[in-house]
């Protein structure tokens, strides 16, 4: 692909064994050097459920005093190829209701308060909102892919030093509602350690990929110790969500972006609350428009945002990112009795919220020679994962 948008310099690196001053007990930072791809499943692909690693994780499952409910995963093809799932108000199934439980982190308590994030990094352009944030002196929250982690050890630690939260994001992005619990377990116990052996921490919040999360795919995450955050939504057919991924693929102009932005600031200047937005830090375009539009949008925006990480818009410093450094007196980890299955939807009806056209590669190394195919919502050849 041709870049429009150099690639910049990290703002800062960090030597391995630089200690993490700005959190209180943060293990020293590891070498990345010895993060050997090798030592992980395969790239953007499901990891495979019987490795000891797995085993081990489901164990520890099981003995978090969490029940996992008994539902069926999902077939491929999101709310229209699973009718009855999608109406089965017991399942809780974000992406066909917008339900939400208990636990789920959907906004920040604060009016004006904005939960920045950014998923599906680090990546090639990742640096360049890296050079943005620290030159506005912003933090934000990095939802992080296990595969794109494996790629680009250095700039994940560049984001943990800078002071911008991390967060899981899976392995390979599947939509989790699709897949057996071991298959789940897989996806996030592979990010957290990837991400701990890169950073010494081990992320406790967790995105789903696409917002694809039922009651089954919330308890499994916080038996493994993550909260579940999405994002705002305001009614059954809004939420705040920019569609910057599918500039990429040309399946939405940058100009509908630009609209879906000015919608949710609109919509954030009447709430009571703060917001989440969902960006994206994977593709140049994604990045390009969140430095040269979004941001520099929303500082001028009167009366001002406050700008900032999720864990930070909560009210809790950024050591409670962590399972290493969180204070677990104020900031309990779940267990069997804090995972409360109360749940409600925006209308209490079942709207089908409708991504299809959003989709996710195999390999980001093919991005830039490889041609999208897209036919009534479904990817052909290398593209396979179908966005909810």
């Amino acid at each position: 692909m041709q870049s429009s948008f150099p690639t910049q310099a990290l703002p800062s690196t960090a030597a391995p064994g630089a200690e993490p001053t700005f959190i209180s007990g943060a293990p020293a930072l590891p070498n990345p050097s010895t993060i050997l791809p090798s030592n992980y499943p395969a790239m953007d692909k499901p990891p495979p459920v019987d490795s000891a690693e797995v085993q081990q994780w489901k164990q520890e499952v099981a003995n978090s005093g969490i029940s996992i409910p008994d539902i069926e995963p999902n077939n491929q093809g999101g709310c229209a190829n699973n009718t009855a799932a999608a109406a089965d108000s017991s399942r809780c199934w974000w992406s066909c209701s917008g339900c939400t439980a208990e636990k789920d982190i959907v906004e920040c308590p604060d009016p004006l308060s904005w939960g920045l994030t950014y998923d599906d990094g680090p990546g090639f352009y990742t640096s360049n909102l890296l050079q943005y944030l620290d030159e506005k002196d912003l933090k934000s929250t990095f939802f992080v892919v296990g595969s794109r982690a494996i790629q680009f050890p250095a700039i994940l630690q560049a984001q943990y030093m800078g002071e911008h939260q991390i967060a899981v994001h899976t392995w390979s992005h599947q939509p989790l509602t699709t897949q057996t619990n071991d298959e789940i377990i897989a996806e996030l116990g592979w990010s957290k350690k990837v991400i701990k052996d890169i950073l010494g921490v081990t992320p406790n919040m967790m995105r789903p990929p696409f917002g694809d999360i039922d009651n089954r795919v919330r308890a499994i995450s916080l038996a493994m110790g993550l909260t579940p955050v999405i994002w705002t939504r305001t009614s059954p057919t809004s939420t705040f969500d920019t569609d910057d991924f599918n500039i990429h693929n040309g399946a939405t102009p940058v100009q509908k972006v630009l609209q879906n932005w000015q919608n949710i600031l609109s919509s954030a200047s009447t709430l009571d609350h703060g917001f989440i937005v969902l960006e994206h830090d994977l593709f140049e375009e994604s990045v390009e428009v969140a430095t040269g539009y979004i941001l520099p949008d929303a500082l001028a925006h009167n009366p001002p945002f406050k700008i900032q990480p999720v864990v930070s818009c909560l009210g809790r410093s950024l050591g409670d990112a962590y399972i290493e450094t969180n204070n677990n007196s104020t900031n309990p980890p779940p267990n069997a009795s804090s995972t409360g299955t109360s749940s409600s939807a925006t209308d209490g009806k079942t709207t089908a919220i409708s991504d299809a056209g959003r989709l996710y590669p195999l390999d980001i190394q093919t991005l830039a020679t490889t041609t999208l195919i897209v036919g009534s919502g479904f990817a052909f050849g290398l593209f396979a994962a179908l966005r909810l």
